[in-house]
């Protein structure tokens, strides 16, 4: 290929990842703990005080429910089993209506059980958010709201992406064979080792990149992937041929009588037939009392794909268990639609147990490393080098402020969630407004993060940040075993303790070789130590 092709690729390459990179950092590491939202939902959430209502007797808390709140109607959910997480057997929620339909931060949640006595006893959930709004940084680059705005932002970002994977690949390609495997390691030349680990990052982890950069272009737009297909292939009818029965509105019928329910056992049964090994979770029902009644049985199949993180459903009559559609059934799907859902399960890691699971959280981490040494390399490249009589220049302005923007960024947003994990179980309780609390922790710490590395300069605060992370990350599993030592009803998962306790160490060891770049590297870097009044006359 020629010469300036391949410059004109590189340019594309580092400035659609320059202008990506801290972003992306923030949805990768977010999107590694992510994989794991289930057990952090378990872990983090609040001790149930009162035991759930028996599942034979769940036709009689829903007809009970019904009678006192007549909105259940249109949507509840039922819950199967009695994690620590399921804090009542009847579920639902109410939403502002002028609330975008996936933001979930005006979300008021409700449950309902029989006690003792077989009487109805409903109460407001405080359900932790932790795992919601960790969710939510990584579906929108670390803005706070799932809205339209902000998925159209990520949708952006992720495009640019693409562009970034695919230009690096081109610009790789003369030297892919001779290069590929070269890691050459030392101090001599620093820039040269984190270029070809960079490299070998990337192209190791291409295919996964690709589908997330692809899959999540999709879902930032496919409200309007949907509107265009509505109207090219459907003639303005989807949403009428999406509806069950895909006619208009149904004929004036008397209300369903919600005693004449199917048990929850019997629709179990059905859902099972349809897909051996489906594992049920949850029953969702929707319009109970109308002529269009469904129940949506969710649950994971292990050895098929899933639709969706949570799993996948089956739709059936509650009445009289007829199928209704198994479009969404993992491991009873048609070719077609198993198509579809490899996209969702690709990018969900909805497939393959846990070991897929740690694999992508494996992935998700090495690919927030791969955006911020990119970041770091773009730094260095554009470093000026010490002048004949030895004495440092002046860096850049653009330099200085992108090293600085890239140490608080990523380092502000893994001590956010390090702070966030080790407070979500204590505030447990204390505050009705957990997620203002947890949103207050990580973009307090985000914020005087990206301060701290503005004031001090990279090189320092880079250390500093990289102390607070291992310190705030360790306080995960010593906040657990303090737990323990005093007797509080948490749940534990040792897994997750191990799992913190290692990445502080690894933190450790980041901070400690950092400390040791500042003071010994080269004094013409950015990455070498200054006092603030250099700094200062720098500007």
């Amino acid at each position: 290929m020629r010469s300036d092709y391949i410059r004109l690729y590189k340019s594309v390459h580092t400035w659609t990842g320059i202008l990506s990179g801290m972003a992306l950092f923030i949805a990768f590491y977010a999107g590694a703990l992510t994989v794991f939202k289930e057990p952090l939902a378990r872990w983090s959430a609040p001790p149930r005080l009162q035991a759930l209502t028996p599942l034979d007797q769940a036709n009689s808390l829903i007809t009970q429910a019904l009678a006192r709140e007549p909105e259940l109607a249109q949507r509840f959910v039922l819950r199967l089993h009695e994690g620590p997480e399921v804090a009542a057997r009847l579920l639902w929620e109410r939403r502002d209506e002028a609330a975008d339909d996936h933001d979930d931060s005006g979300l008021r949640r409700f449950g309902a059980d029989l006690d003792a006595g077989g009487a109805l006893r409903v109460q407001e959930l405080q359900p932790s958010p932790l795992a919601g709004f960790i969710d939510v940084l990584h579906r929108v680059v670390g803005l706070p709201l799932d809205n339209d705005p902000n998925r159209w932002f990520m949708g952006l970002v992720s495009a640019l992406y693409a562009l970034a994977l695919i230009s690096g690949v081109v610009v790789l390609l003369p030297s892919l064979v001779k290069d590929f495997f070269a890691l050459r390691l030392g101090k001599k030349n620093l820039k040269r080792m984190w270029l070809d680990a960079h490299n070998v990052v990337g192209i190791v982890s291409l295919p996964f990149h690709l589908v997330m950069a692809l899959t999540a272009v999709v879902f930032a737009f496919h409200d309007q992937i949907y509107w265009v297909q509505d109207k090219l292939v459907h003639q303005g009818q989807w949403s009428s041929t999406m509806q069950r029965g895909g006619g208009g509105p149904p004929k004036a019928q008397a209300p369903r009588d919600p005693a004449q329910l199917l048990a929850p056992a019997a629709l179990l049964e059905r859902a099972r037939a349809e897909a051996p090994g489906f594992e049920p979770d949850y029953l969702q029902y929707q319009q109970v009392l109308s002529p269009r009644a469904v129940v949506r049985v969710w649950g994971k199949h292990p050895e098929a794909l899933a639709p969706r993180a949570q799993g996948g459903f089956v739709a059936l009559d509650p009445y009289s268990g007829k199928l209704l559609s198994r479009d969404y059934l993992p491991g009873g799907q048609d070719t077609p639609n198993t198509w579809i859902s490899s996209f969702f399960a690709l990018h969900m890691a909805a497939f393959g147990g846990s070991t897929v699971q740690w694999l992508y959280f494996l992935l998700g981490l090495a690919g927030a490393w791969l955006f911020y040494s990119g970041n770091l390399l773009w730094v260095e490249t554009r470093r000026r080098r010490a002048a004949k009589d030895g004495t440092p220049p002046t860096q850049r302005r653009d330099t200085r402020l992108m090293a600085a923007a890239t140490v608080g960024v990523c380092l502000g947003s893994v001590c956010g969630l390090s702070l966030m994990l080790a407070a979500t179980r204590w505030l447990n309780g204390l505050t009705p407004a957990l997620l203002a609390w947890h949103q207050a922790l990580y973009y307090g710490v985000f914020f005087a993060a990206l301060a701290w590395a503005a004031w001090r300069g990279a090189a320092r605060a880079a250390v500093h940040l990289l102390w607070a992370a291992a310190g705030l990350t360790a306080a995960i599993p010593a906040g657990s075993l303090l737990a323990w030592g005093l007797g509080r009803p948490w749940a534990q998962n040792p897994v997750l303790d191990l799992t913190a306790l290692t990445g502080a160490l690894a933190l450790v060891w980041m901070a400690r070789a950092t400390a040791r770049r500042v003071q010994q590297g080269a004094a013409d870097s950015v990455w070498a130590a200054q006092a603030p009044s250099a700094a200062a006359t720098a500007a």
